[in-house]
């Protein structure tokens, strides 16, 4: 028998919809899948060859697919064969969370997890979400409101807001990340409202901004920008369930460029039984598993399928319905060699700038200038 080994994110949404569909898996053709867990942070930092040679999957985020296949440790999924199943696949991506995998011309993992900085909010303390940035402000003079910007979703809610505002970052190393007027105006948007929430938030991670958000007790009624976790819009979860819908709008095109989340599955190039974990991947991704068994052991699906399925949206309040509009017009990250540790670099350096009040300009020159030389080790793809 084929025994498999895989690795995926530390989280229930990461994790049990990885065992639950393996065990299905292994009725169904007799490989079986032994999945371990570590943070997506830790998998940033532990060496990527290493993962690669003791995993024959791996669950990953799209801007690490420059990094990942230079070092090439991702066997390719454009097999031969299944270009109908590939075709079927990016039809029913939910935005661009298919081709965000597609570097260089391949396709390196097949996105079984979608998300973006949606809008999270309260529906038993406020009777709609705010609409508009304004809004949020309003909600959030009244001590009403968190945002997660603990590095690097500061810069997150960064590449979102500047993409709403009509200006998206850039993400090809033909320029500057961000023109400098737009980035000191993000600047001053994230310092205005980082004046009005509390300053614990700068510590804060989207898990950590639920967890106080759905507490027993709590005031805060809006979370603007944060990564959707479909657990916390199930009834009995939480304390409190939290809705989810649209993020708010800052410029004037509606919900758009919200920075693209969410995770793709990937076989190792060192695996012993490629064949299998390509045929696993193909399968895993595919509608009828995504909006059956994967969401209903708690994943967040990265299928059409299943963020139109109505049981699906049932089971959730809604929240694929709710916040497809902000999917569909989702910003992708910068993707190449090098990115990785500028994300890291940007972020902090974001984070000094807002608590220290420092100039906007030079915090903007400063992620600029990390931008071009995240650059030097290899050519954009």
């Amino acid at each position: 028998m084929t025994s498999l080994k895989g690795m995926t994110w530390n989280h229930p949404r990461g994790y049990d919809p990885m065992v639950a569909c393996s065990r299905l898996w292994k009725e169904k053709t007799g490989v079986s899948i032994e999945w371990e867990k570590r943070s997506l942070q830790d998998f940033e930092s532990f060496p990527v060859e290493e993962l690669a040679r003791a995993y024959d999957l791996i669950v990953i985020d799209h801007p690490h697919v420059g990094q990942i296949t230079a070092e090439k440790c991702l066997a390719p999924l454009d097999v031969p064969g299944r270009e109908a199943d590939r075709a079927a696949l990016a039809k029913a991506s939910v935005g661009r969370s298919y081709p965000s995998y597609t570097w260089q011309g391949r396709q390196w993992a097949f996105p079984i997890d979608a998300a973006t900085q949606v809008q999270a909010w309260r529906p038993d303390l406020i009777e709609t979400a705010p609409t508009f940035w304004t809004e949020v402000l309003e909600l959030a003079l009244e001590g009403r409101v968190l945002l997660p910007l603990r590095p690097p979703h500061s810069l997150m809610c960064f590449y979102t807001l500047a993409a709403d505002l009509g200006r998206p970052c850039v993400v090809d190393g033909s320029g500057d990340l961000v023109d400098p007027e737009t980035g000191e105006t993000v600047i001053e948007m994230l310092r205005e409202i980082i004046a009005l929430v509390d300053p614990e938030c700068l510590t804060m991670d989207p898990i950590a901004v639920f967890e106080k958000t759905v507490e027993a007790g709590s005031r805060i009624a809006c979370v603007p920008l944060v990564y959707g976790y479909v657990p916390y819009a199930v009834a009995g979860f939480r304390p409190n369930r939290l809705a989810f819908c649209d993020m708010p709008v800052a410029g004037g095109n509606g919900p758009v460029g919200s920075a693209l989340g969410g995770t793709g599955i990937a076989v190792s190039a060192f695996s012993n039984a490629s064949r299998e974990a390509i045929d696993f991947a193909y399968w895993i991704a595919s509608g009828e598993v995504q909006r059956g068994p994967y969401a209903v052991a708690g994943g967040q699906p990265g299928h059409a399928a299943a963020w139109e399925d109505e049981a699906v949206n049932a089971a959730t309040g809604d929240f694929y319905r709710a916040t497809r509009a902000t999917l569909e017009g989702a910003w992708v990250r910068p993707r190449h060699d090098g990115y990785m540790a500028f994300q890291q670099a940007a972020s902090d350096r974001l984070n000094e700038g807002l608590v220290g009040r420092q100039d906007a300009r030079r915090v903007v020159a400063d992620i600029n200038r990390l931008f071009r030389e995240s650059f030097a080790p290899s050519v954009a793809g």
